[in-house]
């Protein structure tokens, strides 16, 4: 069993070593540290450049800071972080951020707009995963060096290549790959032209409140408090272990062998809720649920049709009965808290309606069609309640279970005919979702954007060039009406139905408190957690 002292040591090798390859999880007795299980067997690296996945940018953002930051107690609004204010020239191209000269590195230097310059560099020129969010805006590794430079120590001048409305510039740069890395550091550990990112695989170098201590795949994460941020943080190491299974998260929480779980199921959620020891945390999430009919399948290539699913499904029972905390209802392509999203739900179940507009379409007597979902709950268990209502308006689904992996892939291919599904925001813009379901320029095999839209054979002239449109748009309030005209359209004339939004739920221990756990990985905060 680890000690409490152990865990609270530096990170000394000697220290570390009886972290390696441990498999119980620490005591929690000690008020300075504190341990979360969670399934962390998603992480690649922890490189901001790279880092895409739920856990590896939940850590990140505790690690780094952007130039900007949605403001979490109203995420309509971005607010200062590492720029404490900035302009925005009258075409919408050049933005100039007024650098703090507060914030230090882990190492105790100082930041520079040097380390912004160059961390954005970065980005672009090793453009990995996440690189889009910047280069999308015309970034190359031929360009940005003009385009994105320090003019002095503390001021950063950004040029886009085409103008875009502030407010997609800026949510984009608070994203995880917007993070500010010490230049001086990475470079001292650059691998022939890897700019740093092998060593940023498993270390840090940022300015947030934390430094990573250790990492070991598929075991734990710990980070410890970076004494030179500034930032003032309650406990000064968290300490992440992997528990993949949701019940051996709650009995580590019974028995005190951790203070926070974040994976349990709706029924563990049931299980405990009359334990006075914990406490649920539970905030809206941006990942969604809905569902999609492949327009290349000739019934769900005709509007009545499209129409008819949306009004065949019990959103209310599906959520009441099946995900009462695990999700909400919400039918718009955008989040609910997210710029320019719609908040009412036009559709209710109506087997009659659906019945009849099956019938406008020339299937008075339905049609049979099969149905891909992930076979782990809650997916399983809404796929089947779709069944009985798609089958009580006169769809026959026959249900087609597969792994997480094996249902994306066939939707990717365009194999599919319905599908369960789920999707994440790359960024927390509207133009993301915008993107991925309303635009497809080109339907052909050979198109360079094979996102959601394109996977169902969905193609909407007028919502593709209003995706556009929007994304450049510099007066937020007409942004906004776009984004809501789009939803409407989406709802009149999409193969898809929204069905449920997700929401963050963590368990914590009663002497727990302070876990800020946000709606997008990247928001989620550790530093005012407080053990008593």
């Amino acid at each position: 069993m680890l000690t409490r002292r152990t865990l609270l040591a530096s990170g000394a090798a000697a220290a570390m070593a009886p972290l390696v390859g441990s498999k119980a999880i620490a005591e929690t007795s000690d008020k300075d540290v504190v341990v979360m299980a969670k399934q962390i067997d998603d992480i690649i690296s922890f490189d901001p450049a790279q880092s895409y996945e739920f856990s590896d940018t939940e850590v990140d953002a505790n690690v780094y800071r952007k130039l900007v930051s949605p403001d979490l107690k109203n995420l309509s609004k971005i607010g200062p972080d590492l720029a404490t204010n900035w302009e925005v020239s009258a075409d919408g191209k050049t933005f100039t951020f007024h650098l703090t000269q507060d914030a230090r590195f882990a190492s105790g230097k100082p930041m520079t707009a040097a380390d912004a310059e160059f961390s954005l560099h970065r980005v672009v020129t090793l453009n990995l995963t996440p690189g889009f969010i910047l280069t999308q805006f015309g970034f190359t590794k031929d360009n940005v060096a003009k385009l994105i430079r320090a003019t002095d120590p503390h001021t950063l001048v950004m040029e886009l290549p085409k103008p875009a409305a502030t407010s997609f510039v800026l949510y984009c740069l608070s994203a995880n790959v917007g993070s500010i890395v010490e230049k001086e550091t990475v470079l001292a550990h650059q691998e022939k032209d890897d700019l740093g990112n092998h060593w940023l695989t498993s270390h840090s170098a940022g300015n947030g409140p934390y430094q990573l201590t250790s990492w070991s795949a598929d075991d734990h994460v710990i980070i410890d408090v970076n004494p030179h941020s500034g930032i003032p943080v309650a406990t000064k190491r968290i300490f992440i272990r992997h528990v993949k299974d949701p019940a051996g998260q709650v009995l580590a929480l019974k028995h005190g062998d951790a203070d926070i779980a974040r994976d349990l199921t709706t029924d563990l959620l049931k299980s405990i809720a009359g334990d006075p020891n914990l406490y649920k945390i539970i905030t809206p999430a941006t990942d969604q649920m809905y569902l999609a009919g492949n327009e290349g399948y000739a019934p769900f290539a005709k509007q009545e049709v499209r129409q008819a699913i949306k009004w065949a499904i019990d959103y209310e029972g599906i959520q009441k009965n099946i995900a009462p905390d695990g999700y909400i209802v919400n039918q718009a392509f955008e989040p609910s808290m997210i710029l320019g999203a719609l908040t009412t739900n036009p559709f209710h179940k109506d087997t009659d309606k659906a019945k009849a507009l099956l019938a406008k379409a020339g299937f008075p007597d339905g049609f049979t069609a099969t149905l891909d979902h992930i076979s782990d709950r809650p997916y399983s268990d809404i796929a089947q309640a779709l069944q009985a209502d798609l089958g009580a308006a006169g769809i026959k689904v026959s249900l087609l279970p597969g792994t997480q992996k094996q249902v994306f892939t066939k939707m990717r291919a365009r194999q599919h005919q319905l599908i369960l599904s789920h999707w994440y925001p790359d960024y927390f813009d509207p133009n993301s979702n915008a993107q991925g379901f309303c635009a497809n320029p080109d339907d052909s095999d050979n198109s360079p954007l094979k996102i959601i839209a394109w996977r169902n054979h969905f193609q909407n002239k007028q919502l593709t060039a209003e995706v556009e449109e929007a994304a450049a748009e510099l007066d937020t309030a007409k942004r906004v009406a776009l984004y809501e005209n789009m939803q409407r359209q989406f709802w009149e004339d999409a193969p898809i139905a929204f069905m449920l939004q997700q929401n963050a739920i963590a368990v914590a221990r009663k002497s727990v408190t302070g876990f800020l756990l946000g709606p997008q990985s990247d928001f989620t905060r550790y530093g005012a957690i407080k053990k008593t």
